[in-house]
């Protein structure tokens, strides 16, 4: 038997519904349609202050009339609005109809022929996309991402100090700290964070083909350029006086670029700490009732990370598509970007499901110091590098007559453990003076991170 038809397709209105909400306020139809008829009233508004074809400036009682049919916009309204569409088939125009339905209660029926005056239907659907996602991405999308980088600046300095064997190719290398190596994801994505939100959000309302030509010959007499620029910066938005029938849309592909590499980078932390949990440098701290495998009671899976990173890579699917077509248009117009701008939501709305896993598992871990500690002195031909520049640089100082101490120190390490008290016994063997045998005598892998607990000062 079929499941009920009345069920989500997409896991973003089902399973992840509750991490999704606050985008679908912006994103969906209905947000989508509340930002059109806000769009079209504030037009119907910069119209009748500009004086255009004889009207008045309304009075403060019907601007907040006409304002509240947006901010009382409800699912009575959205029934509405698919009624009008039901019949006009066309979405825009609905709103129209919508909008001028509304004008009578408010004594502004006279005002009918002035709601979408001029326009064409991109004129209201760029405005009404540019608001909804900056709104989104400023109020919904960088919360979220601010919440992981709080969580992951806290571990940064919580561990800045906890030294660890670093991997280069996958190859013991010299020690860090599990706080510098945190803190360098901390670094990139605040850099990142600032990029996506430097964007410039652009908008027009020139017309059909972009060159206010039913503006002028309807009214001659005022100046559309100086009128729409006005309107469109009242949005909050930037005024793009050049466009084709639509608005070129290259802030949406620098936006979603710029959020793309913040996913990658978060992609990176994702698989970078799932490694440390499998090496049990991070230790994942159970959840109350929680199963990590059907057959294997004992694993704590770090579902939180591969959710994490599935999602990631579904929201870069998304928006490297978005950006691809919303980057051209067939001369003047084609409808290819109006198709694939009804994706936005889920490009964004799996990044939000990524952000949001990502926030519960970094609050899910724990350091196993022990764990850190056993692995460095384990692994002490790693101070090598340390050996060998230190030789290099008394060589310089005529402090030493060693040879090629880099390969003395190779054919000691290359490819084979050493003991600590092989790597004392060659230290000893080098003939350095008492200041640099000292140092290097002293030195352990763990205490081998140079600069690493300071440079995590950088993220405070």
């Amino acid at each position: 038997m079929p499941a009920p038809a009345d069920q989500p397709l997409s896991p973003l209105d089902g399973r992840y519904r509750a991490a999704t909400a606050p985008l679908a306020v912006h994103l969906s139809e209905a947000g989508l349609n509340r930002a059109r008829v806000r769009v079209e009233v504030e037009w119907l508004i910069a119209l009748t202050d500009a004086g255009v074809a004889g009207t008045s400036a309304l009075s403060d009682e019907q601007r907040a009339g006409l304002r509240r049919v947006v901010t009382e916009f409800g699912a009575d309204d959205v029934a509405e609005l698919a009624a009008h569409e039901a019949v006009t088939r066309h979405d825009v125009k609905a709103v129209e109809y919508y909008l001028r339905d509304r004008l009578p209660a408010l004594g502004l029926e006279g005002l009918a022929e002035l709601v979408h005056f001029a326009c064409t239907s991109e004129d209201i659907n760029n405005l009404a996309v540019a608001t909804t996602v900056r709104t989104a991405v400023q109020e919904v999308w960088v919360p979220a991402l601010d919440a992981v980088l709080e969580k992951l600046r806290g571990l940064a300095l919580r561990w800045a100090d906890a030294p660890m064997l670093a991997r280069t190719h996958g190859q013991p290398a010299t020690p860090t700290t599990m706080g510098k190596e945190l803190a360098v994801f901390v670094h990139r994505l605040a850099r990142l964070r600032e990029q996506v939100l430097a964007v410039q959000v652009t908008g027009k309302a020139n017309g059909a083909s972009g060159d206010f030509a039913a503006h002028v010959v309807a009214v001659p007499d005022v100046d559309w350029q100086a009128l729409t620029r006005r309107f469109v910066e009242g949005l909050g938005l930037v005024w793009n006086p050049l466009t084709t029938q639509i608005e070129s849309h290259d802030w949406q592909v620098e936006l979603y670029g710029r959020i793309e590499h913040v996913g990658g980078v978060l992609h990176n932390l994702c698989t970078d700490v799932w490694l440390y949990i499998a090496e049990g440098y991070l230790i994942q701290v159970p959840q109350a009732g929680a199963t990590g495998s059907s057959t294997m009671p004992h694993k704590v899976n770090p579902i939180r990370f591969e959710n994490a990173e599935a999602n990631l890579e579904l929201a870069e699917g998304v928006l490297g598509t978005l950006r691809r077509t919303l980057v051209t248009s067939r001369w003047q117009r084609d409808l290819t970007d109006s198709s694939t701008q009804r994706n936005i939501g889920v490009g964004l709305g799996h990044g939000l499901v990524a952000l949001d896993n990502l926030a519960r598992g970094l609050g899910e871990i724990e350091l196993d110091r022990d764990r850190l500690l056993a692995d460095l002195d384990a692994n002490q031909e790693v101070l090598g590098e340390a050996v060998q520049t230190v030789v290099r640089a008394e060589i310089v100082a005529g402090r030493s007559e060693a040879a090629n101490p880099y390969e003395l120190v190779k054919e000691l390490t290359r490819g084979r453990r050493v003991t600590a008290e092989r790597m004392a016994e060659f230290v000893a063997g080098l003939g350095l003076d008492d200041a640099a045998a000292q140092r290097l005598g002293a030195l352990t892998p763990a205490g081998y991170t140079g600069l690493a607990e300071q440079l995590v000062d950088h993220v405070r």
